[in-house]
């Protein structure tokens, strides 16, 4: 089974590929055209984390690169070889899309929404009828933030924290609506906050919480604080709940629950076609050991990747306090006498909105098809500080 793979240069896109290359001889990455030389992206993550020197040196021989435009129609490609590349299919994971949490709703439809119209095409004409694997994100849950959200669950009643959820929202919908229309099955997968411990490089993508980092550190300039070390730091006040809590899952750890999840679900057939490398983590076989594979069934399988702990709230204030030199107070409501930093904030609602939330996602699912374990990372400030300040000077 040929798998093609998009957002593979990604923060989770890389992890994907490098645990999807522990099963498969080869693949096909699906590449944003003119973003660059993707192989040498590939091959400078797997040297800075760590991979092993033949890895390493056998990936321009295992991986085939295909340079596409998702937000166009065929993926940006020939009638040709838009039909080449579908027939040569047996599974397409779909991990490309935008991030931006303070992004424009029309921008984002277009990465998050006409993406995986396109590459739900790509499935659709392939004569194999390939899995559709798709990685969605617990926080289409929107904005309810108290209660249990479900992973069968998908609605927008409660409304969307920021365009971005709105975004995978409605992609996920229209998974849904493919699913029915064409009879197949689709597996979606919904990680929360990805994180990591890898050191952060300039040749590695950035971390999903540096995002928040910069907009503190341009308020803080244009405001006109200093941000030197030592200096006297200003404070805020940030509309937070002292007893909220939020689900960071490390990213090694969700491709590999991820790609488990899909294995557990293919065909019969669909297995393992090479055996695992020395540098592959030993996997708990959970309760599908031994079982040759189960026919797919129609219809969407839905999935919460999740960390078995949550954050509290003031873990994560700590850490953005060691981020930037900026003390950080806690408030219930929005202070009516909003200093011109507490002012500039209302701009970036689309993280410090997450600081109230209290939900819990459920992964019932999830722990009976892969058995109950504790997660081999600890998600707590040291975890965060590693992937974020490690070999950079501490503020404060």
């Amino acid at each position: 089974m040929h798998v093609a793979l998009t957002g593979a240069t990604g923060f989770l896109g890389l992890r994907l590929l490098r645990r999807l290359l522990t099963t498969h001889p080869s693949l096909t990455v699906l590449t944003h055209a003119g973003s660059g030389d993707a192989l040498s992206r590939i091959t400078r993550f797997f040297e800075l984390s760590g991979a092993p020197d033949a890895l390493v040196r056998a990936l321009p021989g295992r991986l085939r690169v295909v340079e596409t435009a998702l937000e166009e129609p065929r993926l940006g490609l020939s009638r040709t070889a838009f039909r080449e590349l579908a027939d040569g299919l047996g599974a397409i994971w779909h991990s490309a899309g935008s991030i931006n949490l303070e992004g424009d709703l029309a921008h984002l439809r277009r990465t998050n929404v006409d993406g995986t119209r396109h590459v739900l095409d790509l499935a659709a004409a392939g004569r194999h009828r390939p899995a559709v694997h798709h990685v969605s994100t617990a926080f289409v849950a929107g904005a309810r933030r108290d209660g249990v959200a479900y992973e069968d669950e998908l609605s927008g009643v409660h409304g969307f924290e920021n365009a971005y959820e709105r975004s995978k929202f409605e992609a996920e919908t229209l998974v849904r609506e493919w699913s029915r229309t064409h009879g197949r099955a689709v597996l979606v997968l919904r990680p929360s906050i990805l994180v990591t411990d890898l050191p952060p490089h300039p040749d590695l993508p950035a971390h999903p919480l540096q995002v928040i980092e910069q907009i503190l550190r341009d308020s803080l300039r244009t405001t006109g604080h200093q941000e030197l070390p030592g200096t006297d730091r200003p404070r805020m006040r940030m509309v937070g709940h002292p007893y909220g809590h939020l689900n960071l899952m490390p990213v090694e750890e969700a491709a590999d629950v991820m790609v488990r999840l899909a294995e557990s679900a293919a065909p019969k057939g669909c297995g393992p076609t090479v055996p695992a490398p020395r540098d592959a983590a030993p996997r708990d076989p959970g309760p599908e050991a031994g079982a040759p594979g189960r026919a797919a069934r129609a219809g969407v399988t839905t999935y919460h990747v999740v960390h078995h702990h949550d954050v509290p709230v003031p873990t994560l204030v700590a850490l953005l306090e060691r981020l930037v030199p900026l003390g950080l107070d806690l408030v219930p409501e929005r202070p009516a006498d909003a200093t011109p930093l507490e002012a500039l904030m209302d701009f970036y609602p689309g993280f410090t909105s997450y600081l109230r939330h209290r939900r819990r996602f459920d992964d019932t699912r999830v722990r009976t098809l892969l058995g109950a374990r504790p997660s081999g990372y600890r998600v707590d400030l040291d975890h965060l500080c590693a992937g974020l300040l490690r070999g950079r000077p501490v503020t404060g």
